[in-house]
């Protein structure tokens, strides 16, 4: 620390690049600094540092990296405590531009496997962005002074060391249970779980947080199921969804949307205090829906779209303005490329012709003018064939009645089971509507994403960058992908941009297939972690969360600079 200190009232006043020489490694009393990159100028991206505290200091229990599940409940837990600390640290570093800054990557209300904050069996590190304090664009020394021995050591002194081992414990014995859970689901063949006392509104559409006069949740008896999960004497009850086709139905306002949000969240596990700690769905299910404008490159969609006008060909289809139907086919096309086992849909977000063509339009558009073969028609046979499960909300076409394996109404925020009653309806009122002719459904084909895809030169020098949660700007051309609504954090984003980068720089996915692709992209964050990816061996890996493998093919399914051969 001396020597820190040392250097830093030699650099007053001098210019700001002279921060640069304090790049290096310096001892504190409770923890070792590591200063990896530093700034040019005081309103350019904060310097990033890490503190690194050993196990003699604060001790880490073996049991808490026992499990990969383990592991990343207990980084979330102290990354939570950082967080906080970070918010309201009340030192105040006074300065031009990001001078003081202090930024720390805050969990959200997802568990998410990070890089802000890691443990190993020796040490726990803690990566933080920092504004080197700066009078114009001169060094302020005694600024910077106080932020390395009064605002960095209080947040490490009032987070790592204070938070307990029985808070980490409640945190292990949580993602324990959800793990449970999970493995109860595949052993059970359900989809989705949602136990009972859930809350699944939220405080608004732009807060996360659970709204508090909600409902809580209450499985009907019908679908009602006890699951045995450990740390826990009496067994968990609530609803389970099984594999097949699931209708969730309902007036406007009655919670059905609300239902699908907290199922489509169900992928990631959840902080206590949620609400929807207990709500668990298939890792691999994926939200589906139209998508307007959006770049299609070399997709398979014939299955749902076939003889067109112009002749087009799609069993390879291609367009840089895709209309609500043919993005809602292609969506659903690439979902099940990624390894989608379950599709999440909501007719509100759906193109109506993709979803039905109803009787009186049949028979005013016959069948030979009509490419579009409606997803009712081939809803079940990709459940029978293919495995492949639909969570379905659906509130204007009781047609899909007759497809349904379940049947789930929500009235007032409360669900109820409707099986019987809708077999009933149907019974009554048999569908008119003639069922589009079933040939075989044209699975996904292998495609190839060539290396000239990936632009990232700018300035003569490869450059990637997020640009907020639904873009990322590669090279000089932006790539968006707005309604990919299972992307919740910002700093997947910034991952799925390191990913990008590192096969542009590795360039050894020619001869791979985009699914054989997601699978080595995984097996390398298994085994070696996010930060394997980054340029920055050894350092400060920026603020990086690990996406699933399906909104990183979302994003390169979305890049217009796509390049793609079917195989």
């Amino acid at each position: 620390m001396k020597n820190l200190l040392q250097q830093l009232r030699q650099l007053d006043n001098k210019s700001y690049k002279g921060y640069k020489s304090i790049q290096g490694h310096y001892q504190f009393d409770d923890y070792d600094l590591y200063i990896d990159y530093v700034q040019g100028d005081p309103f350019a991206t904060p310097s990033k540092i890490r503190v690194v505290i050993s196990g003699d200091r604060r001790s880490i229990r073996p049991e808490w990296l026992q499990t990969r599940t383990r592991k990343v409940a207990v980084e979330d837990a102290i990354a939570r405590v950082v967080g906080k600390e970070t918010d309201r640290q009340s030192f105040s570093v006074k300065g031009s531009g990001k001078s003081g800054m202090i930024f720390f990557d805050r969990p959200g209300q997802e568990v998410l496997e990070r890089t802000a904050l890691q443990i190993s069996p020796k040490a726990i590190t803690i990566c933080i962005s920092v504004g080197l304090p700066a009078n114009g664009r001169r060094i302020n020394a005694r600024e910077a002074e106080k932020l390395f021995t009064a605002a960095i050591p209080s947040i490490i002194k009032n987070s790592i060391f204070k938070i307990t081992n029985s808070e980490i414990e409640t945190a292990i014995k949580l993602a324990d249970q959800q793990e449970a859970i999970l493995n109860e689901m595949k052993r059970q063949n359900w989809i989705a779980f949602i136990a009972n006392g859930s809350i699944l509104p939220r405080e608004s559409g732009i807060r996360n947080t659970p709204f508090k006069h909600a409902v809580p949740f209450q499985s009907p008896k019908a679908s009602e199921v006890s699951i045995t999960i450990p740390h826990q004497a009496h067994p968990l009850k609530g609803m389970a969804i099984k594999k097949g086709i699931t209708l969730i139905v309902g007036g406007g306002y009655h919670g059905k949307s609300t239902l699908l949000k907290a199922i489509e969240r169900g992928v990631y596990f959840h902080q206590k205090g949620d609400g929807r700690e207990y709500v668990l769905t298939d890792p691999d299910a994926v939200k589906i829906r139209a998508e307007d404008g959006r770049q299609v490159t070399a997709v398979n969609i014939s299955s749902f779209i076939n003889n067109l006008p112009n002749a087009q060909d799609t069993a390879c289809f291609s367009t840089e303005n895709a209309s609500g139907s043919t993005s809602q086919a292609a969506n659903v096309m690439e979902a099940l490329e990624a390894g989608a086992k379950t599709l999440l849909i909501d007719e509100d977000t759906s193109a109506t012709n993709f979803m039905i063509r109803d009787y009186r339009m049949q028979q005013l558009v016959s069948q030979n003018k009509e490419p579009i073969t409606p997803f009712i028609d081939r809803i079940k046979q990709l459940s029978n064939q293919f495995g492949i499960s639909t969570i379905l909300v659906m509130g204007g076409s009781g047609d899909y009645f007759s497809v349904a394996d379940s049947v789930v109404m929500m009235d007032e925020y409360i669900p109820y089971d409707v099986t019987d009653q809708a077999r009933v309806i149907i019974e009554k009122h048999p569908i008119e509507r003639q069922v589009r002719a079933q040939s075989g459904f044209n699975e996904t084909t292998n495609r190839y994403f060539q290396p000239e895809s990936l632009k990232l030169e700018k300035a003569n020098r490869m450059k990637i960058q997020a640009k907020g949660l639904y873009q990322i700007v590669m090279g000089k051309t932006p790539i968006t992908f707005d309604y990919t609504e299972q992307l919740i954090d910002l700093s997947q984003t910034r991952m799925i941009a390191e990913i990008i980068h590192y096969l542009a720089r590795t360039n050894d996915f020619k001869h791979k297939s985009l699914h054989e692709m997601l699978d080595e992209i995984e097996r390398q964050l298994d085994a070696v972690g996010l930060a394997s990816f980054t340029v920055f061996k050894n350092q400060h890996p920026g603020d990086l969360a690990r996406p699933r493998r399906h909104e990183i093919a979302a994003v390169l399914n979305r890049m217009r600079t796509a390049i793609v051969k079917q195989k």
